[in-house]
């Protein structure tokens, strides 16, 4: 329990106010994902011992800038083990989460990982984002999964233009790493973005960052 206290802290130092449940969820996280990743490697050697830092505090760096409203529907294009999307279902408990993946025994992963959290707020799907049809979501979120044209090929189709949060319009959120430059430039899309070491000043953040294309 103190270990789990330990890899926790890094979240906590971030974020308060968690009820003892989701405090119970982020801290089953970390021997989920080692006795998964020994089975079906979904998440580097090297990484797995940083499980908290560079795969879930990442991951929330959106919501350290998005405050999702309940009720609104998300869809996670590319979602490999469940990140970012499994770290923003618990965080936000009252929002819907659906988490797609082409490569069949991750989402047997996810799957998983969701049953034993008892994550009632996830629905998985094997399947690639651009072969959904007939159904729109108010955001998209991605983490380093494909180029940010075609993300936003992806994505567009799926979003409902409808506003549904008083500060953002709703649209295409994705964490990258690396200079953005070239990419954004045949994107042709203006994206805001935020440097994710500015939102959690970490080492690992460093040329990180956080992207947001409206629909």
């Amino acid at each position: 329990m103190e270990e789990t206290k330990g890899e926790l802290e890094v979240i906590t130092r971030y974020f308060a106010d968690f009820s003892p449940r989701q405090i119970a969820q982020f801290g089953a996280l970390g021997s989920l994902y080692k006795e998964w990743n020994s089975k079906i490697n979904i998440i580097s050697r090297k990484d797995i011992d940083a499980l908290y830092e560079k795969h879930v505090l990442h991951s929330l760096s959106i919501a350290a800038v998005f405050k999702f409203q309940p009720g609104i529907e998300i869809i996670d294009m590319g979602t490999g083990g469940g990140f970012p999307g499994i770290p923003l279902a618990i965080f936000f408990p009252d929002v819907q989460f659906h988490l797609v993946d082409s490569i069949g025994k991750k989402i047997k992963v996810v799957d998983e990982v969701v049953k034993a959290l008892a994550l009632n707020n996830v629905t998985a799907q094997h399947t690639r984002a651009e072969e959904i049809k007939n159904r729109k979501f108010d955001f998209a979120v991605s983490r380093a999964v494909a180029p940010l044209k075609t993300l936003w090929q992806w994505s567009k189709p799926l979003l409902n233009p409808n506003r549904k949060m008083d500060e953002f319009k709703n649209g295409l959120i994705c964490l990258k790493g690396g200079d953005l430059t070239q990419e954004i430039l045949e994107s042709r899309l203006r994206p805001v973005m935020w440097d994710v070491s500015t939102l959690f000043p970490e080492t690992c953040f460093m040329e990180k960052h956080l992207l947001y294309v409206p629909a």
